[in-house]
């Protein structure tokens, strides 16, 4: 479903700025080294040794995680590591769904934890530059949804990556629809309502006001309400006042 949706959008191909592989074992470094520098200058791993800095593989092993997941040991890190570049770039060939061979590549790389620290956020990185690369909008796990992330992580681990590849989709569709559409279809042109809700008002809001025919608002051949941005600024201005 968020492909098709992506696909609908747009997204079908890389970028002109990316050739070649998906990813290198440079570029995984590299995005450690970005996501993690200011971080070390302020609060560098209390157990890092001189060469375990941003950038740099760990050389320590990793206590097992509260789930019982046991990282490899630190020196089968790089050779795991470069056996997880292949598996990520084999990612524009994969079959079944993208989104579940996504979240087996994801979960690989937690699994084999490569780095002292920064695991997390250097992994779900990477996994938005696959995504872009593949043509489609970064997963944006925000704050509310880390619970169900890291349930989803714990049954990818188990050989089931199906629960965190539904949790990559729905924050692809959530990119699409909140940034993505808005941005592409002007002021005017009808679109599904989860592009047009926000903090201020959500989709269930704006679903209710289509159906009791206070937003101006169309239903689609599915069923689905569709209304613009020029009609659900109206809407909300005259919400606004009727609040007051």
């Amino acid at each position: 479903m968020a492909l098709t949706h992506a696909k609908e959008a747009g997204f079908e191909g890389p970028g002109e700025w990316t050739t070649g592989d998906l990813i290198t074992l440079t570029e995984v470094r590299h995005v450690h080294t970005l996501a993690m520098s200011k971080v070390w200058e302020v609060a560098p791993h209390p157990n890092a040794g001189p060469y375990e800095g941003p950038g740099s593989f760990r050389r320590h092993n990793i206590h097992p995680f509260p789930g019982g997941m046991q990282p490899p040991d630190w020196p089968e890190v790089q050779a795991l590591t470069t056996d997880w570049i292949a598996r990520a770039c084999a990612l524009r060939d994969a079959d079944g769904p993208l989104p579940e061979a996504l979240a087996a590549v994801h979960a690989e790389f937690e699994r084999t934890h490569p780095f002292l620290d920064g695991n997390g956020r250097t992994g779900r990185l990477l996994t938005n530059l696959l995504l872009v690369r593949l043509g489609y909008p970064p997963a944006i796990i925000r704050k509310g949804q880390r619970t169900r992330y890291l349930k989803a992580l714990g049954r990818a681990d188990a050989d089931d990556p199906g629960p965190l590849g539904e949790v990559l989709a729905r924050a692809i569709i959530d990119t699409l629809m909140r940034f993505i559409v808005p941005a592409v279809a002007g002021p005017t042109r009808l679109v599904p309502l989860a592009a047009l809700a926000g903090r201020e008002i959500s989709v269930r809001a704006l679903r209710a006001a289509a159906e009791r025919g206070r937003l101006r608002a169309h239903r689609d051949e599915r069923g689905q309400w569709r209304s613009t941005r020029n009609w659900a600024d109206e809407y909300r201005a005259g919400r606004y006042r009727r609040e007051r």
